[in-house]
């Protein structure tokens, strides 16, 4: 070894003496965002104020000689469920008879994404058809009321993560979902959608900002709460009137709840086309599952708590066969990312918060009658930004004139009409930098943490990233997922041509944002 290459013990020493240092420099100090400094950071937080409420009936016009019937359409997104905790996903320790009963009836996806590996970006991309870094959501929503310990563990590790000792960088640069974006309630509403969403919204706190409720941004009815189950106070709301001002630990009722919310909806919509948004508060930790449920799995309470969501799933299944609309009906099952200190990514590296597969690729099954294939499995690459105009042309809806939608119609993949992604790239960011790209097969990163011993968060742009650069990381990453799903072997030395052209795609993306980061569209 060369003079100029530091041992694992003189490595180890340093990050332990950098930690102690970061932790003396004080609670309040606020390290600015870790961002590469070459391709990174490169967004005015400045242009992310909202220009207004749009009415959405003003941008959206119905699409010409659309004759189809409207379908009802339900998502339902879970919250930190994995790739591979799903018995069709090759779970061997949780029972999801239902979830498994609507992939037999409809399409599975293997290579479906989150736009995001954290929740609220990634929810605000199912949302609105458009990457977070958008409306500058890149990271999750804290309360609003948080307590003056979390807020101070939180602006701690801001300071960690300048140094590269923690993977904790920049906060969002909004307080919540824009004014001025459309979701996909209040699209669908042109169309004569009814709207109604039941379960955990993180797109703003509107216990303290009611503008962020989402009753404001096109949906009639809602009973939920603001944000993640470990976040405190969470209050639970109907509409806007608050029930309860914290549920506190009380939480074992929560899925059953929402299940009777859900098909109540249902029934009261029953007479025309309706959409509803389904987002459990599980399987988030803290975990807990009701009586019926409770210790009744082979993987510990994170698999009682996703048995409890299939349970759910087939309590709302056959509230559609009763009422005779199931055949009219789009049913979808996705995450919101990959899966925290519980549960599988499946065989996938990585998990929540990272960039790998394990943290963006999520389960996702769609039961389209009349379009979906019974038992059809698509590997397709495609995101949940795919979404909104999938859905918002099957409703009879063109895209909104006035931005830019990321998304693409998968409607053709779904149906089999279509053998190829309509994405050319997908993007993978984390926080405001765009950390990685996916071209057909090849993944591609110009710069991530590794997660490896002994150094785990090592991105070349951290101090601690630079003293192990030539040591242990080696940047940039290129792997061939056809044959390297887990992201074990890094190609790209092998493979240059591949990681340059794969690199000026991500440069050509990033200066297209750059110059116009919010995605607005000039008459």
């Amino acid at each position: 070894m060369s003079d100029n290459r530091i041992t694992r013990r003189t490595f180890v020493k340093i990050s332990a003496v950098t930690a102690a240092a970061a932790a003396g420099a004080g609670l309040w100090a606020c390290g600015k965002s870790a961002g590469d400094p070459e391709h990174g950071a490169t967004f005015d937080a400045g242009a992310y104020s909202s220009k207004g409420r749009v009415a959405p009936e003003l941008v959206i016009k119905k699409l010409p000689g659309f004759a189809g019937k409207q379908p009802n359409i339900i998502t339902i997104l879970c919250d930190d469920l994995g790739w591979g905790d799903l018995g069709c996903y090759g779970s061997q320790a949780i029972r999801t008879p239902n979830v498994d009963s609507l992939a037999r009836q409809g399409a599975r996806f293997t290579d479906f994404y989150s736009s995001c590996s954290v929740c609220t970006p990634s929810r605000y991309g199912l949302l609105t058809g458009r990457y977070p870094v958008r409306d500058g959501l890149i990271f999750v929503l804290p309360a609003s009321n948080e307590s003056l310990m979390r807020f101070m563990i939180r602006r701690l590790g801001r300071w960690f993560g300048s140094l590269g000792a923690v993977d904790v960088q920049e906060d969002c640069w909004v307080d919540g979902l824009s004014d001025d974006e459309i979701t996909l309630a209040g699209a669908l509403k042109v169309a004569g959608y009814r709207t109604g969403m039941v379960g955990k919204w993180h797109l703003g706190d509107f216990s303290a900002n009611p503008q962020f409720n989402p009753r404001r941004h096109g949906f009639d009815s809602f009973f939920g709460v603001p944000h993640s189950n470990d976040m405190w106070p969470c209050a639970l709301y109907r509409d806007e009137k608050m029930l309860e001002s914290d549920i506190k630990l009380d939480q074992a009722r929560l899925t059953g709840m929402y299940t009777k919310e859900a098909i109540d909806f249902i029934e009261k919509s029953k007479g025309g086309p309706f959409f509803l948004y389904l987002a459990h508060s599980f399987p988030h930790q803290p975990l807990f599952a009701s009586e019926k449920f409770k210790d009744k799995s082979k993987a510990g309470i994170f698999g009682d708590a996703v048995e409890e969501i299939d349970w759910s799933t087939g309590e709302i299944m056959n509230c559609l066969k009763q009422n005779g609309i199931e055949d009219n009906t789009i049913v979808i099952f996705t995450s919101d990312n990959g899966p925290w200190y519980n549960g599988s990514p499946g065989s996938f590296r990585g998990r929540k918060g990272q960039s790998y597969e394990g943290g963006f690729r999520v389960p996702f099954i769609v039961k389209w009658p009349g379009r979906s294939r019974a038992g059809a499995v698509c590997s397709e690459p495609a995101m949940n930004i795919d979404l909104f105009p999938t859905l918002t042309a099957a409703a009879g809806l063109a895209l909104p004139s006035d931005r830019i939608i990321d998304g693409k119609s998968i409607e053709g993949l779904v149906t089999g009409k279509e053998a190829k992604s309509p994405h050319d790239a997908l993007y993978f960011y984390h926080y405001e930098e765009l950390e990685g790209i996916r071209q057909d097969n090849w993944k591609y990163f110009r710069s991530v943490n590794h997660y490896i011993w002994p150094q785990p968060v090592d991105k070349k742009s951290t101090f601690m990233g630079k003293v192990a650069k030539g040591n242990f990381a080696d940047w940039p990453n290129l792997y061939r997922l056809d044959v390297d799903e887990g992201e074990c072997y890094n190609q790209a030395a092998r493979y240059p041509d591949v990681s340059r052209r794969m690199e000026s795609a991500m440069e050509k993306w990033e200066r297209q944002v750059a110059a116009n980061p919010r995605g607005w569209l000039k008459k």
